[in-house]
């Protein structure tokens, strides 16, 4: 009997070795040839080599031959374009060979840690509406889902497409926001539902649960809305602005330490709100360049507000500091906030650290050199230096570094909080960005880059589910987030009113701002 060997140079969680392997067996089992699959351990390219023994004295029609040998190398040109592996590690691929490795079969379920890489990268190339309606596509098309398939094949494929479906709600819920995607997961559910009534539990049960993210969403942006339209009204710009204030922050907590886990819980709760996607659509947003069009996908304004939030922290505290007129307070109220940002370094809040020392950094309050003199500000200058951003901030690197080790090994709630200095997170994840949305010379998607943005947005929500321990005090909370904040040029003359000009160029500005 001819012998034909195929060699399966397909790493064996690739979906394609069964498509493969089966549709070959099948080719040559009607012409009475022993036919033997061997999976390679790994290989630069998904290919397949045929080696045929004899294979001009098989009894096999000339047209036989042909066509199948011929079907048999297409595969082979059209592999070397589609995944590309090093060392075990998928490193590239061809957009259409990388959302086929994301679709299960009844045999084949893609890695999760492939899926959240190519889920939060995929939509630098396109929309998520998209690629669902191109993963339902190839379902129906594997499992012909719209026509007679084989039930039993069916009932093992289902739960694995419900899976799928879970894994993608439960990591970018905020994608099912679009009307369109949730087209998608309508004709889901239907098909799910005429094949397994247990499935169809399932998808229900998971759809209910994506309801209440998005309520919960909705909400948390409704307020986000009110406070920011409170914060723009309230904004003081009249000369005598410390006459209108009324509370003071030393006042309402004289606690710098409970300050600190206040501050913990606001930063902590907006951080758990921001979708990991929202890192790369501000980014796509940005690129002109780009496949896609990103005029219709969902706002970044979760990213933005936490932004605006790290400014509104530095003007508070300037504010907080300006607004008195005698030396001897304006020093308690630095000190307080040296204190309070110390207490921010040991909790692990390093972006209210990091926008407390810009705010007594701020050219309105480091210009009250009387006040200054008075300060204890040893305690100030440890925490500058930690927060130094000479070599690309190594020092907070290094702290940082050690924040993780100390969270990953922690049973205690308070020694798993870290909470980043997010200007600098976004610059570094803005640089992935660029190397992510770059294609290869040969038309390949640069999937390493997925795997390193991945990482790092890994860890990003490894940090914002962190539940806050700290006793919730609403009053203080309230304040930080809703009381008037100073102008800049309301500061700046406020500043100039707590110790008057000394030079030139500060008369000039007074003068420009009376």
């Amino acid at each position: 009997m001819p012998v034909i060997v195929v060699m399966s140079l397909i790493l064996p969680r690739s979906n394609m070795v069964g498509l493969v392997t089966s549709q070959v067996r099948r080719w040559f089992a009607s012409s009475r040839c022993k036919c033997f699959i061997v999976d390679g351990l790994s290989g630069i390219a998904m290919g397949v080599t045929l080696i045929a023994h004899r294979f001009n004295r098989l009894r096999l029609g000339s047209n036989f031959r042909t066509t199948y040998l011929n079907t048999i190398l297409t595969f082979v040109e059209t592999s070397k374009r589609a995944l590309v592996y090093r060392d075990g590690n998928l490193v590239s691929g061809s957009l259409e060979a990388l959302v086929q490795h994301m679709v299960p079969t009844e045999e084949y379920y893609p890695d999760r840690a492939y899926l959240f890489a190519f889920l939060l990268s995929a939509r630098l190339f396109i929309k998520p509406h998209e690629l669902l309606g191109e993963v339902c596509a190839l379902c129906e098309h594997q499992q012909n889902l719209n026509g007679e398939g084989g039930k039993e094949r069916l009932h093992r494929f289902v739960p694995r497409l419900v899976q799928l479906l879970a894994e993608w709600t439960e990591t970018f819920p905020y994608d099912f926001r679009d009307e369109r995607v949730m087209g998608h997961v309508r004709s889901i559910t239907q098909k799910v539902a005429a094949v397994d009534a247990a499935a169809r539990q399932e998808v229900s049960a998971l759809l209910q649960n994506l309801l209440l993210r998005l309520t919960a969403l909705e909400r948390y942006e409704e307020g986000l809305a009110r406070l920011a339209t409170e914060a723009a009204t309230e904004q003081l710009t009249q000369r005598f602005c410390h006459l209108v204030f009324q509370v003071d922050i030393t006042e309402l907590c004289p606690s710098a330490t409970v300050l600190a886990q206040q501050l913990t819980h606001v930063e902590l709760e907006r951080l758990s709100y921001i979708g990991p996607e929202e890192f790369v659509q501000a980014f796509a947003k940005e690129s002109p360049h780009l496949e896609t069009s990103f005029k219709d996908m969902k706002k970044t304004r979760n990213l933005e507000s936490y932004v605006q939030w790290f400014n509104r922290l530095s003007y508070f505290v300037a504010t907080e500091v300006c607004k008195h007129a005698k030396k001897k307070q304006r020093v308690r109220v630095v000190e307080y906030w040296i204190e309070t940002a110390r207490e921010c370094f040991n909790i692990g809040n390093f972006n209210s650290l990091m926008a407390i020392i810009a705010g007594l950094n701020m050219s309105p309050i480091s210009r009250l050199k009387k006040t200054w003199s008075k300060v204890q500000s040893a305690k100030f200058s440890i925490l500058e230096h930690q927060m130094d951003p000479s070599s690309n901030f190594s020092s907070y690197r290094s702290t940082l570094k050690a924040a993780m080790w100390r969270s990953a090994g922690a049973t205690d709630e308070r020694q798993r909080i870290v909470v980043p200095f997010f200007s600098l997170l976004v610059k570094d994840l803005y640089f992935l960005n660029e190397g992510c949305s770059n294609k290869l010379p040969n038309g390949h998607i640069n999937f390493e880059k997925f795997w390193q943005l991945a990482k790092q947005v890994t860890e990003f929500i490894a940090w914002k589910q962190v539940a806050c321990p700290f006793e919730k005090n609403p009053r203080v909370i309230a304040f930080l987030q809703a009381s008037p904040v100073l102008t800049e040029n309301a500061l700046a003359l406020a500043s100039f009113e707590c110790e008057p000009p000394d030079n030139n160029p500060e008369k000039e500005r007074y003068k420009a701002l009376k």
